[in-house]
């Protein structure tokens, strides 16, 4: 008796674990909304990329953001609940010498919920708006003097999205 109660017991409580499906657990890797991927260049020299130091990066409204310093290709994420984000783009942002340089730039976009699978659910892509500007510099260019869009669609993070000259 005590071994029908004892292998019932290991069935009741053992069970759940091989019941799982492959679509119960989000794989490592699987795509998730992706950022917008930004390269730097040189703006004496177009096809030169550049790396840009102490580059702080903060979305309108906030306090803190994100600080890059010795790269030339940085991502910045996009609301998933909006249409249009807007952030300074701050070189020299922890200096005082040389005293830090804003740029705000806006862009635009529009959003498309993608399903993923049951267990990783949705993620967002996005498209920058052709018209009005998908990227807006909003400051009289004081330290980025162009930007310019590569790709509209925002859907994986293995290519550049845009390009800024400085």
């Amino acid at each position: 008796m005590k071994k029908i109660l004892f292998g019932l017991f290991i069935i009741l409580f053992a069970l759940p674990f091989f019941n799982c499906e492959p679509d119960d657990i989000c794989e490592q890797g699987t795509p998730t909304t992706p950022k917008l991927i930004v390269e730097f260049y040189d703006n004496a020299s177009p096809t030169v990329r550049k790396n840009v130091t102490n580059l702080g990066i903060v979305a309108n409204g906030m306090t803190t953001g994100l600080l890059f310093s010795g790269v030339s290709k940085i991502q910045v994420p996009l609301k998933t609940d909006a249409n249009t984000v807007s952030y300074d783009f701050i070189l020299n942002s922890t200096s005082t010498t040389p005293a830090p340089i804003t740029d705000k730039i806006s862009i635009n976009y529009t959003r498309k919920d993608v399903f993923i699978s049951r267990a990783c659910g949705y993620k967002t892509n996005f498209e920058l708006n052709a018209n009005p500007n998908g990227m807006v510099l909003n400051t009289p260019k004081n330290w980025i003097k162009e930007i310019n869009i590569q790709k509209f669609t925002i859907e994986n993070e293995n290519e550049t999205h845009v390009k800024i000259f400085f």
